[in-house]
């Protein structure tokens, strides 16, 4: 079906500010309605770029992304090109390897190139012909008074735009949400964590996967850990996640080494001795960051998607799933109140900031449970107990990562539900366990008494036996 410019009365200015995941595919569906699109990117082309700047950390799709995606027919296309994982392969210090599956059969989470899918929805985005993509052009400053936009250029000039609604998606740093901090009651937030993140390649064996590639490979330490990604040119992306301080401690090729031999032994003759030196030493360990903010929106005329509006640390898997569902939720909202921004910026705020709160902090609770739950027994125990249960009452039990990852049950009915699943879980195990024990102490208690009754027969015959004289004898004093 080819695509059209929809609904083509409309010939509203929307203004996009960031041509990375979020701001590509805003495009897409904001094109799809048939208003003049015009996505404006500070860096260079990176369809273009021998070299692509910014994050490269793998990202895990799953069920939202995967929705919003579908709703401008990428979905199929992304889905070729990227390496279903299902299940968590957890790699202990022996070297030993145990799967933790994410969810029922045929469930999974796909890996996937971040520059590849960013390529991917600029070009999608720019077969509509009501879009423009306009990159190296920065923001300088806007209006939310009459949508006036100023963009300075890289050979110093400066372009100018009236847009009827900017829609900010300009990442953590964003330059669209510095007009918000200028405003009165207008909630911010910005944390870092102390924990930085340092990638390392695992290259192919042989033209194949040095490990199995349908998993999420995670190394767990307690205090740090190690993931490790597959790619479709059979090379594994690896992060280390630690804190600062530990990678501050190394400081030398051999030092590199030691750490690996202490704590990941099995990787080293996978990545490579020298690689795994160099590799380290490439560049330093990087910052992750934390944003929230509140309202997503001033009047009718900005909007805020995004790290813009909540950046997560990616320990969830999370972070670009939960940008690709503003622009679904925002389009939803756009269906039901007829295209009116006023009234559906507003809806947006209310709808969408307790959502993205709640998987700021679920991202956070993650890693704890990454690095170290996974060792639990108890931890073990407790995932089997909620697979179980969820098998035999599936619309009753739903475990939190199968609600956040394979529904789109809002993030904080995900997490109330949590809550209750677990008070009710753990308050029934209580009472099993009470049950055991009760019911234990009464079969000792009766096993007992039996006993007891054939003990007192067996007392009064040796009574009687002791007792028993010969005629002539001496009685035997006991």
């Amino acid at each position: 079906m080819e695509k059209s410019e929809g609904r083509q009365s409309r010939k509203k200015v929307v203004a996009v500010v960031g041509g990375g995941l979020v701001g590509a595919l805003n495009a897409c569906f904001f094109a799809k309605r048939g208003f003049n699109v015009h996505v404006f990117e500070s860096r260079e082309d990176i369809r273009k770029a021998k070299i692509v700047k910014g994050r490269s950390i793998n990202l895990a799709l799953s069920h939202r992304g995967r929705q919003a995606l579908k709703h401008v027919g990428m979905e199929d296309k992304i889905i070729s090109k990227g390496i279903p994982m299902h299940a968590r392969m957890i790699h202990s210090l022996s070297g030993k390897q145990s799967p933790i599956p994410y969810g029922r059969k045929g469930q999974y989470i796909l890996s996937v190139d971040r520059a590849n899918l960013n390529k991917e929805l600029l070009s999608d985005a720019e077969t509509y012909p009501n879009t423009t993509l306009n990159f190296e052009h920065k923001l300088q400053d806007w209006s939310a008074d009459t949508g006036l936009m100023t963009f300075s250029r890289s050979d110093g000039s400066k372009d100018q735009i009236h847009a009827d609604l900017i829609v900010g998606c300009d990442g953590a740093f964003s330059a669209t949400r510095k007009q918000f901090l200028r405003r009165s009651r207008f909630n911010y937030s910005q944390t870092y964590i102390p924990h930085g993140y340092m990638e390392l390649t695992m290259p192919p064996v042989n033209g194949e996967f040095a490990m199995k590639p349908n998993y999420l490979h995670i190394w767990p330490r307690n205090t740090f850990m190690m993931i490790a990604l597959p790619n479709l040119d059979k090379t594994f992306t690896c992060t280390l996640f630690m804190p600062f301080e530990d990678f501050e401690k190394i400081t030398t090729g051999d030092e590199v080494i030691q750490f690996f031999q202490s704590y990941f032994p099995d990787m080293i003759p996978l990545i490579g001795v020298e690689a795994l030196k160099k590799d380290y030493f490439r560049l330093p360990a990087q910052a992750m960051v934390s944003v929230k903010c509140s309202p997503y929106h001033i009047g009718d005329k900005c909007v805020l998607m995004g790290d813009a509006a909540h950046a997560v640390v990616p320990f969830y898997g999370q972070g670009m799933n939960a940008g690709f569902e503003d622009c679904i939720v925002f389009d939803e909202l756009m269906e039901q109140f007829n295209e009116d921004f006023r009234a559906v910026l507003p809806e947006y705020t209310r709808v969408r900031v307790p959502d993205d709160h709640a998987i700021a902090d679920l991202a956070m609770y993650n890693y704890v449970e990454m690095r170290a739950h996974v060792n639990s027994k108890w931890f073990l125990f407790r995932k089997h107990v909620d697979n179980v249960l969820h098998f035999f009452l599936p619309k009753t039990i739903i475990p939190l990562y199968t609600m956040v990852t394979f529904t789109r049950i809002p993030y904080h009915h995900a997490v109330e539900r949590w809550h209750w699943q677990n008070k009710v879980i753990n308050y029934g195990l209580l009472l099993s366990a009470v049950g055991a024990v009760l019911g234990g102490s009464y079969l000792l208690t009766k096993h007992s008494q039996q006993v007891n009754k054939l003990a007192v027969p067996a007392e009064k015959m040796w009574t009687r036996l002791v007792s028993f004289r010969i005629p002539g004898m001496m009685t035997t004093q006991m």
